[in-house]
């Protein structure tokens, strides 16, 4: 049950306020620059193809020519390529995350966490503003950086839920990673809303101030942040939090020889300070409901990363807004997504389940969907639609990535093992970004051969596939939520 309070609070040290605020940041961040790629795809389309008089882009200097930097014939080819990059970049990070966590598990996490931020910093600089600068266009060369940059970005989420598990015991964890897990959508909101600000200026200028505010949180993550709580005396209990480590406390023993107390407190430093075994990539992958919710987070991802590459592009070719006000409004999906996975969250706390909320959840979004393919050319209209959607997609896909594979890299089959989390992280969110690679160039060419609707249909197929991973862990946590209620009905 839900802890009342003050026990709640009494919890929490500044030590957890300081890794909540260090890791939540640092994948806003992330996001951040991520989100500037899909939120500039109208304006790079332009520059890649030959569209002089597009009044977006700065006038050409004399004897400048577009052969000089079109790489296709037309925007249709643009934007199949910028399909093919999504899915380039997310094939890459699957597979950088089934590595980085296991990575994570064996290396300092604050090591790894601040190199991938850093060095994704720079691939995107030298993507978006080097190469404008410098008149540089080459399709092999964008790809290239393109899977770089999946495999640096990789290292981070691993070791972001691996330090907030490390930090937050299971005690309310829905709601703590529930709230926390909005770092996503968050960024996605700075993201857009840097990309509207700094876009008048060119698209180069828009990766240029991402990538420098994100190579800056990467120095201050390296410098600042406390990966576990051993590193100031502390222990975690999977239930209550944390404790402080205590081997001289002798007020409740029984009486005992120098000799014996001796003995006992090398026995203690020795279980305290001896490192947990490491467990194997295949003994995570077969850890119970590993499995399930990877299947499921892949159909999920794949509608949510939809929604966070398309959104901006499709407002804008299908509606004919600016560029700018589709960001804009692309913002309130997020913002459904983060009171949908804190809403969400506390109340998987409260039933001590999971899989009922995400599956009723899910079930709504079926229904959300269908109604936001029907949106009238209405702005506020559009927004509430987009943000009903956002919070029961995005709800389900922040508990999944975050509180549930805490949950699952901290279960009682680890058998004392508990380097596992970030192992088990990288499995759910690899999986899911595979499905969510495949996806992005299948939206492009839906797109391209049927239209929008299409897509759509798409996306409900996807989530209904989400809920048909998930039944197995449904059926089992209400089968134990009925036993629970008769064994009290009996008790009374």
């Amino acid at each position: 049950m839900w802890p009342c309070h003050r026990d709640f609070l009494s919890q929490y040290t500044h030590h957890h306020l300081v890794a909540f605020l260090l890791t939540f940041f640092s994948y806003v961040l992330l996001h951040s620059s991520r989100k500037t790629f899909s939120n500039v795809k109208i304006s790079i389309s332009a520059q890649w193809t030959p569209s002089i008089l597009n009044s977006t882009l700065p006038p050409y200097s004399p004897g400048e020519t577009w052969e000089e930097n079109c790489l296709f014939s037309d925007s249709q080819e643009a934007t199949l390529f910028l399909g093919a990059l999504d899915t380039i970049f997310l094939f890459s990070y699957a597979v950088g995350l089934y590595i980085s966590g296991v990575i994570g598990d064996r290396l300092n996490l604050r090591y790894v966490l601040s190199f991938g931020l850093c060095g994704s910093a720079v691939v995107e600089f030298v993507f978006g503003t080097v190469t404008e600068w410098m008149a540089f266009y080459n399709v092999y060369f964008y790809c290239g950086l393109w899977v770089l940059n999946g495999l640096l970005q990789s290292a981070v989420w691993p070791c972001v839920v691996t330090v907030m598990g490390n930090w937050f015991g299971k005690s309310g964890r829905g709601f703590v990673f529930g709230l926390w897990s909005a770092c996503a959508s968050v960024g996605n909101i700075l993201g857009a809303f840097l990309a509207s600000s700094v876009l008048k200026y060119g698209y180069e200028y828009v990766f240029l101030v991402t990538s420098a505010v994100q190579f800056a949180g990467g120095v201050v993550v390296f410098f600042g942040l406390l990966s576990s709580p051993k590193e100031v005396g502390l222990r975690i209990d999977s239930e209550t939090g944390l404790l402080p480590v205590e081997r001289d406390s002798d007020s409740h023993r029984p009486l005992m020889s120098d000799e014996e107390e001796e003995e006992e407190e090398e026995e203690e430093e020795r279980v305290c300070d001896a490192p947990p075994t490491p467990i194997g990539f295949l003994q995570a992958f077969c850890l119970p409901g590993v499995i399930p919710y990877s299947l499921a987070y892949a159909c999920l991802k794949l509608v949510n990363y939809s929604f966070f590459f398309w959104l901006p592009f499709y407002l804008s070719s299908n509606f004919g807004w600016p560029e700018a006000q589709a960001d804009r409004l692309s913002i309130w999906y997020d913002v459904g997504g983060i009171i949908g996975g804190t809403v969400q969250g506390l109340i998987s706390d409260v039933l001590g389940k999971r899989a009922p909320v995400i599956a009723l959840s899910l079930l709504m979004a079926m229904g959300a969907l269908v109604g936001y393919s029907h949106s009238p050319n209405d702005q506020v209209v559009n927004a509430a639609l987009l943000a009903t959607t956002g919070f029961f997609i995005g709800g389900p896909s922040n508990m999944i990535s975050s509180a549930i594979s805490a949950d699952l890299g901290r279960q009682d089959a680890l058998q004392g093992s508990q380097e596992a989390l970030a192992t088990v992280t990288g499995i759910v969110d690899g999986t899911g970004s595979l499905g969510a690679a495949a996806g992005q160039y299948l939206v492009s060419l839906i797109e391209s051969k049927l239209n929008w609707m299409c897509v759509f249909y798409f996306f409900v197929l996807m989530t209904g596939g989400s809920v048909v991973f998930i039944i197995p862990l449904l059926v089992g946590e209400l089968r134990s939520m009925c036993r629970s209620r008769t064994l009290q009905t009996h008790q009374l």
